[in-house]
């Protein structure tokens, strides 16, 4: 039995990303916020203080308060999404949290997608992102050692 090899040429290319990025979220005005990158979480998650369901003109939004800055209260910001779905999800602490789902674009590296995430308070994790499989998807390789492959962050700024 002969076993073929793939040629290089032959795979699509893919962007790597480490094991912690910048991203971007245009929908909420954020420009960059310190994302870790987890292909143990199936969902993305964003750090959402008080989401709320309301309706308007027929359609389910979500509103919530965010603060993009790791470690900080400042800024904060307002902001609103289509809510998509709530799910039960089992946390990092192994309970069970039932979360809102929305459907927000994220600027990972020069590519905009669109994907799920789920609101959650991460006021306590390292991190008020998480970026997970589901985003990835076959979109990007991850190498878990190195960090900040999609962006460099500016002088004076701690990554």
């Amino acid at each position: 039995m002969r076993i073929l090899k793939p040629r290089a040429s032959l795979l699509p290319e893919r962007p790597v990303l480490g094991w912690r990025e910048w991203v971007g979220l245009p929908d909420f005005g954020v420009e960059r916020i310190k994302t870790k990158i987890d292909t143990g979480a199936r969902t993305s998650a964003l750090h959402a203080l008080e989401p709320t369901q309301f309706v308007r003109d027929g359609k389910s939004l979500v509103q919530f308060r965010l603060h993009p800055v790791q470690r900080k209260s400042k800024p904060e910001l307002l902001c609103e999404a289509p809510l998509v779905d709530c799910r039960s999800v089992i946390s990092s602490g192994g309970h069970i949290e039932h979360r809102f789902v929305i459907l927000t674009q994220i600027l990972l590296g020069e590519r905009l997608i669109l994907a799920e995430v789920t609101l959650t308070n991460r006021t306590l994790m390292g991190f008020r992102m998480l970026v997970g499989r589901t985003t990835i998807g076959r979109k990007f390789l991850v190498d878990p050692g190195r960090s900040f492959l999609t962006t460099r962050h500016k002088t004076g700024e701690t990554p």
